[in-house]
């Protein structure tokens, strides 16, 4: 299809290509775990999930507990995340898991398929995108989301990145930009994305919060493709390897302030999940657990949380509703 459409048009700018293959990828396959391409924090230790369920928990407090609410997860993947989520709030905040309605915004009907089993007919409904969310107060959770959108790369002198043919095999080359914008790597997918979140927050109340690996702008070319857990190259198998860019987190940021939210950090994910407990969560279920089991747990801990692993290339920002207090791990 891409080589198709690459013949008739000519060649295809980057965030075409990227949206093409990630749109077959996610829609063929579970991507997830060691017999996948990648492993998420969710999939690493329970905790993870349940520090953001109680995230929530304490944004829906701050909120005047509002019932019903809606729980929101966009990417949510096999829905691991949402399971361990809810199980934390079911044993210690009953209130908030009676008044939550979970929606879920996943296109993939094999990834649907495997969130409905996870989460025993606990979800509302699911959604394509964030526009047929419900009305209602909402609290939203985007883990690894942002980084699968499309992205751009402009070169400089009025061009930038695209796919074109030699022959029967993808090359890269490069086209005269549709616009006048700045040197470097963008997303244009992420940002109006993340204005929609923002926009809605303001509108009817709620919080936001956005995890995934990223820097604070200026970057040219952080592309990449992962293939049973090793890098890829990009253009060898379209729609065979799961193809990221990280997020340029000053410009999802100020998307928001623009759509009229107020934006909290970003901050390093260990400086998040610290605040949240994940030391303290980490030993209470070793405590409990098999040695073989508590050594996965303490590493999978460590790899979330050191500066040399996901800890800090990894980010977290939270968007709300003007006037409410900084949530969990975002106080000044």
């Amino acid at each position: 299809m891409i080589r198709a459409e690459i013949a008739a048009h000519g060649p295809m700018r980057l965030d075409r290509f990227v949206a093409l293959c990630n749109a077959h990828y996610y829609a063929t396959r579970d991507p997830f775990g060691l017999a996948g391409d990648f492993v998420t924090a969710p999939e690493m230790t329970q905790a993870f999930g349940e520090l953001l369920g109680a995230w929530c928990v304490a944004g829906w407090r701050s909120m005047g507990r509002p019932d019903p609410v809606l729980l929101a997860e966009a990417g949510p993947g096999r829905g691991t995340l949402m399971a361990d989520a809810l199980r934390l709030a079911d044993r210690v905040a009953p209130d908030f898991a009676a008044a939550a309605r979970v929606h879920l915004i996943e296109t993939s009907p094999l990834l649907r398929a495997a969130q409905e089993m996870r989460l025993r007919g606990r979800v509302a409904a699911w959604h394509d995108g964030v526009g047929t969310l419900p009305e209602g107060p909402l609290l939203l959770i985007a883990n690894e989301f942002l980084d699968a959108l499309p992205v751009r790369q402009i070169l400089g002198a009025g061009r930038e990145r695209a796919v074109g043919l030699d022959g029967d095999r993808l090359v890269w080359t490069t086209i005269a930009a549709a616009d006048a914008v700045e040197p470097g790597e963008r997303s244009d997918a992420a940002r109006d994305w993340v204005a929609a979140v923002a926009a809605r927050l303001a509108r009817t109340r709620g919080a936001a919060l956005l995890i995934d690996y990223g820097h604070g702008g200026g970057a040219a070319d952080t592309l990449q493709a992962v293939r049973g857990h090793a890098a890829a190259d990009p253009l060898a198998a379209p729609g065979e390897a799961d193809l990221t860019a990280q997020v340029d987190f000053a410009a999802v940021a100020a998307a928001a302030r623009a759509a009229g939210a107020a934006v909290h950090g970003p901050v390093p994910q260990a400086v998040l999940l610290r605040a949240l407990g994940l030391p303290e969560r980490t030993a209470m279920l070793c405590r409990a657990a098999r040695p073989d089991t508590a050594r996965q747990l303490q590493a999978a801990a460590r790899r979330l949380m050191d500066a040399d692993a996901m800890g800090l290339l990894f980010k977290a920002l939270a968007i709300t509703a003007p006037g409410l207090p900084p949530p969990p791990g975002f106080a000044p």
